[in-house]
């Protein structure tokens, strides 16, 4: 129980740091035009100035690098940051269900979603030395939620920093006794040389104040997996219009789930995602569906669609099939199905969500029936990125069944090629 109130301790600590930031850090924001969320890279140029480079004279002609292809993944390096690259994240969604809990006489069986992610956001493409130590060339962001399905309530919070004063960072390179990510207390670390073992940590208060958090050990069950082909993910038509991308698309995990007084100890199912380029959404793009699916048969399933505001489908769409051994099979846009079958409507902004799908893909003899858990899991960052989406805890039927993470963006705006 200790670790969530000494948790509790340290956001405290750091509201008074983030007060002293929040100028700055807005400041900063409007110059990066919100440069990150998950999933999707796009840029209109074939290489991308930094958005502050203005600011800097040794960075005037910098750019950053573009996910190319023919780039050769070498672990355990890639696993940490890259800040070459305009944007990162690590991402972690997963499944648990409770042994036991504190304060009940009837917790054991209680079923949990969450996602954690952290991003990175590269304000300068090469490091510049200034006299400030609040100086920073990055800054990182976070989104904690945590789906009680047994319950149905949904809890989010997010968070913001600059990486610098030791207030958030990502490092490139392991440091004995440190994070590899962390922003305030939330953090996430990997345990060994493979990256397989990983551990992950935070704690938050969601808008109606309830304290939530996780505490989390996780084990590969399966080897990692690379998405696209060729070393890249395309996303768009153009060079460097992609992301590196990545997955450990089975972890098993251990460890705590906190909601209000209620600490419950916890097994179950994670999916860790890593991605990094320095491109944005494309003008033609309103947004993108993203399924991440673990088969009960021992498979995986990545897609997303991208959608076009004339509403098609981007023929960049794409995904990766896993097999029970771990091999892989690059999805092509042809070779899958997503049919919406009913919506769901925010109360809070107005946005019309789809919450019911048929996922086809005909040459696997895979027809599946995706629905959510609880409804209700829409995000507002408005203290981090200041996109509303949805994202959420999911369930399979049909020809196989499954659980998984669905991400839907552009629904509540669009983000009309600045993101």
């Amino acid at each position: 129980m200790s670790w969530l109130y000494s948790d509790k301790l340290g956001f405290m600590k750091s509201r008074i740091s983030r007060t002293i930031v929040r100028l700055f850090l807005c400041l900063v924001l409007l110059a990066c035009a919100a440069s990150t969320l998950p999933r999707v890279f796009a840029v209109k140029n074939e290489t991308t100035t930094s958005p502050v480079s203005s600011l800097e004279t040794a960075n005037k002609t910098a750019q950053f690098k573009l996910a190319l292809p023919g780039y050769n993944y070498s672990f355990p390096r890639d696993h940490r940051a890259h800040p070459d690259y305009q944007t990162e994240w690590w991402y972690y969604t997963g499944h648990l269900r409770s042994t036991s809990g504190q304060n009940s006489n009837n917790n054991s069986g209680k079923t949990f979603g969450y996602q954690l992610t952290f991003f990175r956001t590269s304000l300068l493409p090469q490091e510049t030395k200034r006299a400030s130590k609040w100086a920073t060339r990055e800054v990182i962001f976070a989104h904690l939620a945590l789906t009680d399905e047994s319950n149905r309530k949904f809890y989010f919070t997010d968070k913001i920093s600059r990486a610098a004063l030791g207030l958030a960072g990502a490092l490139s390179t392991p440091a004995a006794g440190k994070p590899d990510i962390w922003l305030d207390n939330w953090q996430m670390k990997f345990e060994d040389g493979s990256g397989g073992e990983q551990k992950l940590r935070a704690f938050g208060s969601a808008e109606d104040h309830t304290d939530f958090g996780i505490e989390l050990s996780q084990s590969a069950l399966k080897p990692l997996a690379i998405h696209g082909e060729n070393g890249v993910s395309q996303k768009s038509e153009g060079r460097g219009r992609a992301s590196h991308y990545y997955s450990f698309t089975r972890l098993k995990s251990e460890g705590k789930v906190r909601i209000g007084a209620q600490e419950y100890s916890v097994a179950g199912e994670s999916w860790f995602d890593h991605e990094f380029g320095s491109n944005q959404l494309a003008n033609e793009q309103a947004g993108w569906d993203w399924f991440s699916i673990q088969l009960d048969d021992g498979r995986e399933l990545m897609l997303y669609q991208l959608r076009l505001k004339d509403g098609q489908i981007d023929p960049f769409s794409s995904g990766t099939l896993v097999e029970k051994n771990g091999a892989t099979r690059h999805l092509k846009r042809d070779d899958f199905q997503i049919e919406v079958l009913d919506f769901w409507n925010s109360p809070r902004s107005k946005a019309k969500y789809p919450s019911r799908w048929n996922l086809k893909i005909p040459g696997e003899n895979i027809a599946l029936q995706i629905a959510p858990t609880v409804a209700d899991q829409e995000l507002d960052t408005k203290r981090s990125t200041s996109i509303t989406y949805w994202e959420g805890s999911v369930r399979a039927t049909g020809t196989q069944t499954g659980k998984g993470y669905m991400e839907l963006t552009g629904y509540a705006q669009q983000f009309n090629g600045t993101f």
